[in-house]
C-alpha cells in the first residue's frame, strides 16, 4: 500500500518523466512480502532504453523495469539499494 505523496509530487515525477528525465519519486509503503522496508523509490524515464543505461550503472537489470502501459515506467528501489543508489545520485532529501 502506497501512502505519504501528495498529487503535486506525482504531477511533477510524470511531467519529468514525459520530457525524457529520469525521474525520482519515494513515498511510504508497506507491503507483507518486504517486511523491513517502509518506503519506496520508483525511478522512471519515458526513453526505455535511457532508462536502462541509467539502471546498468547501478547494476539494475532491464527485466527489473516495470514496463507500464501508460508510459510511467520504472525500477523500484528499495531497502540498501535505494539507499545506496539515492546517496550517490546525491539525493538525500528522499532519505529523510
Amino acid at each position: 500500500m502506497a501512502f505519504g505523496i501528495k498529487r503535486k509530487e506525482l504531477a511533477q515525477w510524470k511531467k519529468q518523466i514525459d520530457d525524457g528525465q529520469i525521474a525520482f519519486l519515494t513515498h511510504y509503503w508497506l507491503d507483507d512480502r518486504f517486511p523491513d522496508c517502509k518506503t519506496v523509490t520508483k525511478v522512471g524515464c519515458a526513453d526505455l532504453h535511457k532508462l536502462e543505461q541509467w539502471g546498468a550503472k547501478y547494476g539494475l537489470k532491464k527485466e527489473w523495469i516495470h514496463t507500464r502501459k501508460d508510459g510511467y515506467s520504472h525500477f523500484d528501489l528499495l531497502g540498501q539499494t535505494q539507499t545506496s543508489i539515492l546517496e550517490k545520485e546525491g539525493i538525500d532529501i528522499h532519505l529523510q
